[in-house]
């Protein structure tokens, strides 16, 4: 565990020629956290930030999976610290949200033949004050359930969480997780819009495929989002 670092996703690819194995790595403070596309993640004092480092079998194709990994082992750790499920749900491709608001996120990283590297923060107990316009109102763990958690104990509920469904992934493959990822899904079955770089599609999200792609069903036919962003 580090007191302060730039970001739990850089000291990762610092560290990874020295790692032995998977390894999680805390913060309790993070001044240079980042997210998806580049933007600047904020992380107020007594949330979560952390990041898994491992090297896994496979492709890249199977290395991104791991977003759902974390997800579902997220959704069960939140579960675990809260006793309560009410009004969680995870959001393509990778965001955790409680009661509408965004709880939680997760980047993943990989650098030539390095580790990969799973970045997850989570508001514990405050959420940051300026917010991307367009973007999912952010909530905290305190503000939606009353649960005053610490990092080291979400820590201890999310590490076993993540080696579980890992482990399923690895025996049985993406079909079980994909299975359980849309028993959890935030707006299935209802109508959204998805974003890539250069098109808009909006349309009823139908499911998520074998590879993780969003699949929409649209006006003009069924569409087929490898990587994207998500809006209500």
């Amino acid at each position: 565990m580090l007191s302060e670092v730039d970001s739990t996703l850089t000291h990762a690819a610092r560290i990874s020629p020295d790692l032995a194995g998977p390894t999680w790595i805390l913060a309790l403070r993070q001044t240079a956290g980042r997210g998806r596309r580049g933007r600047a993640w904020v992380d107020p004092v007594g949330n979560f930030a952390a990041t898994y480092a491992m090297r896994p079998a496979g492709g890249p194709e199977l290395a991104a999976l791991r977003s759902f990994i974390a997800a579902l082992a997220l959704y069960d750790a939140i579960v675990a610290v809260t006793g309560r499920s009410t009004g969680l749900t995870l959001k393509w491709p990778n965001d955790v949200l409680l009661n509408g608001g965004k709880l939680a996120g997760i980047l993943l990283e990989s650098v030539g033949d390095g580790p990969l590297s799973v970045g997850i923060g989570v508001n514990l107990l405050n959420v940051p004050d300026a917010v991307e316009e367009g973007a999912v109102r952010p909530v905290s763990l305190l503000s939606e359930t009353g649960a005053q958690v610490t990092p080291e104990e979400f820590l201890d509920a999310l590490a076993p969480a993540f080696a579980r469904y890992e482990a399923q992934f690895t025996t049985y493959g993406f079909a079980p997780i994909r299975t359980a990822w849309l028993d959890r899904a935030a707006r299935l079955g209802e109508v959204i819009t998805a974003r890539t770089g250069t098109e808009e599609h909006v349309g009823t999200f139908e499911t998520v495929d074998e590879t993780g792609a969003l699949i929409l069903r649209t006006s003009i036919g069924r569409r087929v989002i490898p990587a994207g962003e998500v809006y209500f």
